[in-house]
């Protein structure tokens, strides 16, 4: 047998035993259409994972946050102060702020040379196109002005 037809026959056969095993375990009390009869078909979706690495789905922590409602996202936001952040943080920190509804940001070289920003943590926030403390919705464009960390100030 060739790998693939192999998985696929495991995974069935795996399939095919917790099927058995589950309604082996029912008592002569419980009802006939509860135990799957054998005209019953199993359909197995080819995986390429073993199954004994399948692990259990992870259970949400509370550290993490809840999706937001429609009517949060539609409130939409109050822009905090990234100037001085490296532009990595700053733009991991609106992606927190707004779980992902604002998930793409600009940047642009401050000092007009017009470099392109290739590492974002080699580049520091001087000024942001949405004001400290404005709000702001999905559909509002985000742009840093920045220069290179360490060797660069921000211009006047």
């Amino acid at each position: 047998m060739n790998r693939p037809a192999t998985t696929l026959f495991l995974t069935a056969a795996a399939v095919t035993l917790l099927v058995t095993g589950c309604n082996s375990q029912k008592s002569a009390a419980s009802s006939p259409s509860a135990v799957a009869s054998p005209k019953q078909a199993v359909t197995v979706a080819p995986t390429a994972t073993p199954i004994a690495s399948v692990t259990a789905p992870a259970t949400t922590s509370p550290a993490v946050p809840a999706t937001p409602t429609v009517a949060a996202v539609a409130a939409g936001w109050v822009m905090p102060n990234l100037r001085g952040s490296v532009l990595q943080t700053a733009q991991d920190a609106i992606q927190a702020l707004t779980h992902d509804a604002v998930f793409f940001t600009t940047s642009h070289d401050a000092t007009g040379a017009g470099r392109h920003q290739i590492l974002d943590r080699d580049w520091q926030v001087c000024t942001q196109s949405v004001a400290a403390g404005t709000r702001f919705s999905a559909d509002t464009s985000i742009d840093f002005g920045v220069v290179r960390v360490g060797s660069e100030t921000c211009p006047a």
